[in-house]
């Protein structure tokens, strides 16, 4: 059995693949000490072939002796197993959002990340769902139902909150705020893929792929189809349990 796990800012994942096929797949809160969550994950597979991705990947190379890879490889090799056409990736994560353009056979010709600004990844979403008094559900859905928007102009994440503070107290309906943040998130991520690759297509991963609205915000922005995995958080894990059976 091959084993993948991604040791995210927010969550760890693992996915279990024996034969080509996916047996397991486990999303979990990373806690307050997320490597003690992670070798109990990687307890439930005794004897398996594991491969560590993500933030905290170096801390299962010392912690569990694992072979490690990058989040772009493992994303690209995750997103390729789903869409084998795929040529364009986009990741948005807790704490950072990348680009990942491949190659016709699946090579990696060139990535993009943005990890010093919180803006533009889940962690901004969710900070701005939360000062609007929303869940990320519910913060995806009311953006969904408004129809009027309120432009936010500066993606800092410091400075946006600001403009949404002063949008609240201007009396502005919360839901018209969450299509606003929405439309920002989407034209800084578009103008990210832009710079990256032109393609007929992206595949969307990481958890921020489960927002809907934000999902067709892009496909609007962007002018092409944007492709969700069924589960696009676990798409790094993924692609760590094919590394682990290549290596």
């Amino acid at each position: 059995m091959l084993v993948g796990i991604d040791l995210g800012s927010r969550t760890i994942k693992t996915v279990a693949l024996k034969g080509g096929t996916v047996l397991h797949r486990r999303v979990v809160e990373s806690g307050f000490e997320p490597h003690r969550q992670a070798l109990q994950m990687l307890g439930e597979h005794p004897g398996a072939r594991a491969v560590a991705t993500g933030y905290g990947r170096h801390l299962m190379q010392q912690q569990a002796g694992l072979d490690i890879i990058t989040e772009i490889k493992a994303h690209a090799l995750g997103a390729r197993y789903l869409f084998p056409y795929c040529r364009a990736i986009l990741d948005v994560g807790g704490q950072d959002s990348k680009v990942i353009h491949l190659s016709a056979d699946g090579r990696i010709v060139n990535f993009q990340m943005n990890d010093k600004c919180a803006a533009g990844t889940g962690r901004f979403l969710e900070m701005m769902a939360v000062s609007l008094g929303y869940d990320l559900q519910a913060f995806g859905k009311a953006a969904a139902a408004a129809e009027g928007t309120s432009p936010i102009n500066s993606m800092c994440a410091v400075f946006a909150e600001s403009e949404v503070v002063s949008l609240k107290n201007r009396g502005v309906p919360p839901e018209e705020i969450a299509r606003s943040v929405h439309l920002a998130v989407a034209s800084r991520l578009a103008a990210m893929v832009s710079k990256t690759c032109q393609c007929p297509h992206l595949v969307f991963t990481g958890g921020v792929a489960n927002n809907k609205t934000l999902v067709s915000l892009l496909e609007t922005t962007l002018g092409v189809p944007v492709l969700v995995p069924e589960d696009p958080s676990i798409t790094g894990a993924l692609g760590a349990a094919l590394h682990a059976g290549s290596s």
